[in-house]
């Protein structure tokens, strides 16, 4: 298992140096965040990044995200343009030294919540999401300030996306989701490259949109869209965990070879499918992570994790769920449990 922590460049609060000094600490996650979504990455940006990164003492081997464009989604006229830059940008990061490109194939919406610094009883705040308060927006109205919601779009440019996916159901996504798939992988293996897909987050459709990577019976489905080890996955708990019919365990063993990243987080539910995410030990959520790490263990994993979102402790303030400090406290947690999961075998 390598320890990784995400990072989101030049201007993110949270600096190089302080990460490096969380206990076993080996690479960084980032991306190139100044090129438009569907456009081809500089081979100087990347390898200005990985040399930022390599001079603070740690490794550049994951990118998180080369996004995917909405126009290959929606599997329309310009979708093999963006296609072939695609291709592109993963022989690009390959050249560089990457391993592993983390991505998703969320229509429209990245991750999604309905509040970004719930109180808990501690006094920590974290992000939250209720079904009921979900249910009661309107994407085009809502004045919350979501990922993917009025930071990427303006509200004439998203009221004209959600009018072209009213044409697409979760059949025709998984029919474009495999054009991707056999245009990109064989250039990811030539590039010694692992593709892994992040789970839908939250893991059911919204706002009338399909949501296809959520469960088992749909991971095994979009393994076998292209059978090969450079297609894998990102196994998001915190993601999946919020489908309470998931079995986290019972789902790493079955596909853990095809595992090459993972995002390690607890989360607490408070509804069938409303909940709120809290520190990352066991005893304060919904999830067995002790469970969880023995199962990647035991399926042999030995690929990158990260602690996901943290909570917003000790007075920090900054980029919701990306702060320092509880992120650093769940990677040093997670370190412990492998480490004792590993000496236990």
């Amino acid at each position: 298992m390598k320890l990784t922590f995400r990072w989101y460049g030049e201007k993110d609060p949270v600096m190089l140096d302080k990460i490096r000094q969380i206990p076993t600490m080996t690479g960084i996650v980032s991306a190139i965040y100044d090129v438009p979504v569907g456009e081809v990455w500089s081979r100087e940006s990347i390898a200005r990044l990985k040399s930022t990164i390599e001079q603070a003492g740690l490794e550049f081997e994951v990118v998180e995200s080369v996004p995917v464009h909405e126009d290959i989604k929606l599997g329309n006229a310009n979708a093999a343009k963006w296609i072939a830059n695609y291709c592109e940008n993963v022989r690009r990061l390959g050249e560089a030294g990457i391993k592993v490109i983390c991505y998703n194939f969320m229509p429209v919406f990245d991750w999604l919540r309905s509040e970004l610094k719930r109180e808990q009883d501690d006094g920590a705040n974290a992000l939250a999401y209720d079904e009921d308060t979900v249910l009661s927006m309107n994407p085009l109205t809502s004045e919350l300030s979501l990922p993917g919601w009025d930071e990427s779009y303006t509200k004439e440019q998203l009221k004209e996306l959600l009018g072209q996916y009213k044409a697409i159901g979760e059949e025709q996504l998984w029919a474009n989701l495999q054009v991707f798939l056999q245009a990109v992988i064989p250039v990811a293996e030539e590039s010694g490259v692992k593709m892994a897909i992040h789970p839908d987050d939250p893991p059911w459709g919204l706002f009338g949109l399909p949501r296809i990577i959520t469960g088992e019976a749909n991971l095994e489905r979009f393994l076998k869209l292209v059978d090969s080890p450079a297609n894998g996955l990102t196994f998001c708990t915190g993601s999946l965990g919020a489908g309470q019919q998931n079995d986290l365990p019972a789902m790493i063993r079955r596909f853990g070879s095809r595992i090459h990243f993972a995002h390690l987080r607890n989360i607490r539910w408070t509804g069938e499918r409303s909940f709120e995410e809290v520190a990352h030990p066991t005893p304060c959520g919904s999830l067995d992570m002790y469970a969880i790490v023995k199962a990647l263990v035991d399926s042999g994993f030995t690929g990158y994790v990260r602690p996901d979102h943290g909570r917003m402790i000790w007075g920090e303030t900054g980029r919701y769920g990306y702060g320092l400090y509880d992120r650093a406290l769940g990677a040093t947690y997670l370190a412990g449990l492998f480490e004792a999961v590993e000496r236990s075998r």
